[in-house]
C-alpha cells in the first residue's frame, strides 16, 4: 500500500480522499476535519470561499496551500461563460492550472449540464488547464470527456448533497473499465461505507463534503471517511472472490471423521 498512489496531473497522493471546504461552521472547523481526513486536496469553491479579501478570514490562514493541494472549483456556475471566467480568475489569483470543473443545469437537482460542460473542457484543455470534470454518471460521455482531454473523470454517485450513496453501480463500473484516466466519485455519499464501495468498484478515490461537514460529529466523520478510503482501495488490490448462488463450505470436507 506504501507504493500505491493516487496520481493527478503526474503529481503523486497518498491519501485517494478529496474534501472540499463548504458547508462547515468556521473555518477553524474546516481546517480540523481535512487535518483529520488526511486528505492532501481540497476543493475551493471561488464564487464562495473567501481568498482574496485580507479583511476577512482567508482560507490560506486556515489550510496552507504550501502543503495541501488547492483544486478550484466552479460551484454554483450554470453556464459554459461563467465557469470559463471563474477559473480563468482562480489562475490569475493563484496560479492554479489543476481545477475542478462544474457546470450545472438546474438549481434544483443540481445535475451537471453536460453539453455546456463538454465545450468548456475543450476550451480549457486549450488553454492550458489541467481539468478534473464533474459529470453525470454516463460512459458515453465520460469517454467524450476523455478524449477533450479532461484529466480525471469525477461522476456523481447521486444529487449533490443528498447523501444517497452509489445509485448506479453498474456504470461506475463500466466507465472504470473503459478509461485509464483516475475516477473519482463526486458529490452524493453520505456516510463512510459509501466511500469504502466507490473505492471497492475500482475507483481512485472520493470526493466528500457535505456528509463530513454536516454530520452531527464532523471531525468523527472525516476519520471514518479516511478508514473507509483506505479499507476500500485495500479489499480493491486483495482481489474479491468469486460470487456464487449456491453455498461453499468453509472448512475443507477432506479428512473428515
Amino acid at each position: 500500500m506504501k507504493q500505491d498512489k493516487l496520481i493527478i496531473s503526474k503529481k503523486r497522493f497518498n491519501s485517494r480522499l478529496i474534501v472540499g471546504t463548504g458547508k462547515y461552521k468556521s473555518m477553524l472547523e474546516c481546517a480540523k476535519a481535512i487535518k483529520i481526513s488526511g486528505a492532501e486536496i481540497v476543493t475551493v469553491a471561488v464564487r464562495r470561499v473567501n481568498i482574496t479579501n485580507k479583511k476577512k478570514p482567508l482560507l490560506m490562514d486556515f489550510i496552507d496551500p504550501k502543503r495541501i493541494t488547492y483544486l478550484p472549483n466552479t460551484a454554483g456556475c450554470f453556464n459554459s461563460n461563467e465557469a470559463l471566467r471563474t477559473l480563468r480568475l482562480a489562475r490569475e489569483i493563484g496560479g492554479w492550472k489543476l481545477v475542478k470543473l462544474e457546470v450545472l443545469g438546474d438549481k434544483k437537482n443540481l445535475f451537471p449540464e453536460m453539453i455546456e460542460t463538454l465545450n468548456s473542457t475543450e476550451i480549457l484543455t486549450k488553454e492550458g488547464f489541467k481539468v478534473m470534470v464533474y459529470c453525470n454518471d454516463d460512459p458515453l460521455m465520460a469517454k467524450r470527456l476523455e478524449n477533450a482531454g479532461a484529466e480525471a473523470i469525477m461522476p456523481l454517485a447521486a444529487p449533490i448533497g443528498s447523501g444517497l450513496g452509489i445509485l448506479n453501480k453498474v456504470n461506475i463500473k463500466i466507465i472504470r473499465n473503459q478509461t485509464k484516466l483516475p475516477l473519482i466519485i463526486d458529490a452524493g455519499l453520505g456516510q463512510a461505507s459509501d466511500a469504502t464501495i466507490a473505492m471497492e468498484l475500482g475507483c481512485d478515490g472520493v470526493l466528500v463534503n457535505t456528509a463530513i461537514a454536516k454530520a452531527k460529529k464532523p471531525f468523527e466523520m472525516a476519520k471514518a471517511f479516511r478508514n473507509a478510503v483506505i479499507a476500500g482501495r485495500q479489499s480493491f488490490l486483495s482481489g474479491r472472490i468469486e460470487k456464487r448462488v449456491m453455498g461453499s463450505p468453509s472448512s475443507p470436507n477432506k479428512g473428515i471423521i
